[in-house]
């Protein structure tokens, strides 16, 4: 069997472009509908409940366009809102902080596993649970890092003010003797050279974004929904929307994209 409906992926933002270049890198075949929330970023300082009410908009929105799964590509937003939504969807819902976590174990031979993510990820204090549901005997040290999002939407992936901010972070988390440290928020893999420089060879990064897509194509698979290549050989058309300035959208989606995004549809989810 094969489905070739797409795969919904969505993000607060545009950080989950990450996740999205995974997909297409890792599964070719399939055609993703992207959707960035940019006009209500960040989620990171807003009430959890309200993250789930804006999480549900957006997947009534994907739904629309007949996806067949949908891929929280988002860290804050998948902490509250993926119980509520695998509850009352009644197709595959699939978090990033499982996956994240579970790549986290498999890294750490010591057992000290740092999370750097938004205030809300590490205030939810998901990935410490799922991390020791795991591995009970791991020891999970987290660093909320404010800084590093609008940095990285500026276009400050290198150079040393922001190298300044990834030292900030880290040098307290690497003080803790960790050997795997979370990128748990879908943005900060756009600086994985500065991050690794700071941490060195002795610390593993974990991009939680390559276990995902790990778990999307096993949860397609089992349920004889992965994709059948084109004819013709053609890639997917991909389809992307956000909720607010879709200029802004593209001019971030030509770093992080290896191809060029012309469309972008600019969608009032607050009628979903």
């Amino acid at each position: 069997m094969a489905d070739n409906r797409p795969i919904g992926v969505f993000d607060s933002g545009v950080g989950g472009l990450t996740v999205f270049r995974e997909i297409m890198n890792k599964m070719p075949d399939e055609k993703v509908v992207y959707f960035g929330d940019t006009a209500r970023v960040p989620y990171g300082d807003r009430d959890p409940m309200q993250v789930v009410d804006f999480s549900r908009q957006i997947v009534r929105f994907l739904r629309t366009r007949d996806v067949k799964a949908v891929v929280i590509a988002c860290n804050t937003a998948t902490a509250p809102s993926l119980p509520y939504l695998r509850a009352e969807n009644d197709i595959p819902v699939i978090g990033v902080i499982r996956p994240g976590a579970k790549g986290a174990v498999t890294a750490s031979r010591s057992g000290k596993i740092g999370i750097i993510a938004t205030a809300g990820t590490i205030k939810s204090g998901q990935y410490p649970k799922e991390i020791h549901e795991m591995s009970p005997e791991a020891e999970v040290f987290g660093k909320a890092c404010p800084k590093f999002v609008p940095l990285i939407e500026a276009g400050k992936l290198h150079g040393p003010e922001t190298g300044e901010v990834v030292h900030e972070y880290i040098e307290e988390l690497k003080e803790n003797g960790i050997d795997a440290l979370v990128m748990g928020c879908t943005h900060y893999p756009l600086l994985y050279d500065l991050l690794h420089e700071e941490c060195g060879d002795g610390i593993t990064l974990v991009n939680p974004a390559e276990e995902t897509v790990k778990e999307l194509r096993e949860v397609l698979a089992e349920r004889g929904e992965l994709a059948e290549p084109s004819a013709d050989g053609r890639l997917p058309e991909h389809e992307y929307y956000c909720s607010g300035d879709p200029a802004s959208f593209k001019a971030f989606a030509a770093k992080v994209l290896p191809q060029e995004v012309s469309e972008v549809g600019v969608i009032d989810i607050e009628k979903y």
